[in-house]
């Protein structure tokens, strides 16, 4: 048996594809540069190491009793506002 040509579906219409047009990319929609997240997770890290440093030492460092400064308990604040700017950088993060 031969199959009629009525019986064959007609071939699809290509239709071509329009060039894409790359819009210019503003500063809010550009991707972070490479050395963004490591920066903003040393910052956190480093907070988080001051202010332990501070507790496990009983105060001695890292700016403490054993240094001309005794900044005592401003340690604690130190260490909050440099984790405080790795997590200020992660509002950025994209």
């Amino acid at each position: 048996m031969s199959e009629s040509n009525s019986s064959k579906k007609p071939a699809k219409a290509v239709k071509p594809k329009a060039p894409k047009v790359s819009r210019p990319v503003s500063a809010e929609e550009a991707p972070n540069p490479v050395w963004f997240k490591p920066v903003m997770f040393g910052f956190m890290l480093l907070g988080l190491i001051w202010i332990i440093t501070y507790y496990v030492t009983s105060a001695q460092y890292p700016l403490g009793a054993a240094t001309p400064w005794n900044l005592e308990n401003w340690n604690i604040l130190i260490g909050f506002g440099i984790s405080m700017v790795g997590f200020m950088m992660s509002t950025r993060w994209k």
